[in-house]
This record gives C-alpha cells, structure tokens and sequence, in this order.
C-alpha cells in the first residue's frame, strides 16, 4: 500500500459501460476531508444517522480508500487493525455513482491489503439489509442483531 498516491481503474459494468476512476490510501486523519465529505452524504444525510457518529477512534488509525471520478471523490471504505484481526467498515458510495461496481472495487481492494499485511479473519459491522452483498465477499453473520445509530446491523466474518 503507496499512501497519497492515486491509482488508476477502470470499472466494467455490464449494463452501464467503462469508468475511469483513480484511487487512494490515506492513513488516520491525513486527507480525511474526502472520506468524511462521502460519509457524510450517504450516512448523515442519506440516512439520517447523527453527525456525531461518523467520526470514532478507528478513524484515527485506520486505512482510508477512497475512489475518485475526476478528483471528485465518489466512493470510501476503511481498514483497521483490532487486537488480533482486521476491520472493514464505512463502506459507501455517493447515490449517482451506485450500481457501477465501486462497492465492489473498495471491497476487493480492502480486503486484498488485509491479506497482504497477513491478515487471517476480517470483521465487520453491516447493515441488515446489505448482508448479501458482504457474502459476495466470503463473509458470514454470526451473533444477534443489534441497533447502531438507529440502524439494524449483524456482525460479520471472513476467514482468510
């Protein structure tokens, strides 16, 4: 991983065409201004979640992705050590820029820097109804359900 460093891809969708986005890493809160900006519009906004709430401890030591289109940033997820394991969370992208793969692209790149810094499971928090998505990903539920900012969530795990 090459922080502050953008990285060009391009997102195939089958029914939408060709994106050409960029890439990049941030640690804690060095250019954290992108990542908020979009956690703000999909959680805060979007969902009514309490702004209070979307900045934690994590983000100070976590691994920022964010995607970019034409430097305006559409798309974020996190990365983060817990004791033993790894934690994925904040995954979001911008309402226009749905359903052109960028979930999945921030999924696999996250998961793919887990494993290269020997990652053997990974955890994360997801939202009830976006189970199936994470699953996608190799992810199971295992726990109860729980309310997080007024949201039903499960936790979930990837054994690597």
């Amino acid at each position: 991983m090459r922080k502050d460093i953008y990285f060009d891809v391009t997102i195939t969708c089958r029914n939408c065409g060709q994106y050409n986005m960029q890439t990049k890493w941030t640690k804690g809160y060095e250019d954290f201004g992108d990542a908020y900006h979009i956690h703000k519009n999909v959680f805060v906004i979007e969902q009514n979640i309490d702004e209070e709430c979307e900045i934690d401890e994590y983000d100070a030591i976590a691994l920022h992705l964010v995607v970019y289109d034409n430097e305006v940033p559409v798309a974020t997820g996190r990365l983060f050590e817990h004791h033993d394991s790894f934690v994925i969370g904040r995954i979001c992208v911008i309402k226009e820029y749905r359903n052109i793969r960028l979930g999945s692209l921030l999924m696999e790149m996250l998961i793919e820097e887990a494993i290269t810094r020997k990652a053997k499971e990974l955890y994360l928090s997801s939202q009830v109804y976006a189970t199936g998505f994470y699953k996608k990903f190799g992810f199971s539920e295992y726990g109860d359900i729980y309310r997080e900012a007024g949201i039903e969530h499960i936790a979930m795990v990837r054994k690597n």
